[in-house]
């Protein structure tokens, strides 16, 4: 493929290197915030699947930041990369990574 310049009217897309500290701010408001909505359902006395797999994950105060900002990635260097460069990142459940890693 050719590169995709803007110059040559092609898409140029700009992801930053690494989050910047609003965006992890955000990311930890929205850890938290499902941390709050799972609390309040298994609060509400409602049993189901979905709730039994969202208690047995790590909460936002339980996690290392290595694993709040960063994902598991076979294909990168040091089997890690950036969660902002994962597609839908904000909507996906990206806290459990595997062990050693």
């Amino acid at each position: 493929m050719f590169p995709t310049s803007v110059n040559l009217g092609g898409l140029l897309w700009k992801t930053p290197w690494k989050l910047s500290i609003t965006r992890k701010a955000n990311a930890r408001a929205r850890l938290k915030k499902v941390d709050a909505v799972i609390e309040t359902v298994r609060a509400s006395g409602v049993q189901c699947g979905a709730l039994e797999r969202a208690l047995q994950l790590p909460k936002e105060h339980e996690m290392d930041p290595k694993d709040k900002y960063t994902v598991f990635s076979p294909t990168s260097r040091g089997y890690r990369k950036g969660i902002h460069k994962v597609p839908k990142w904000t909507r996906l459940t990206l806290r459990v990574n595997p062990k050693g890693f």
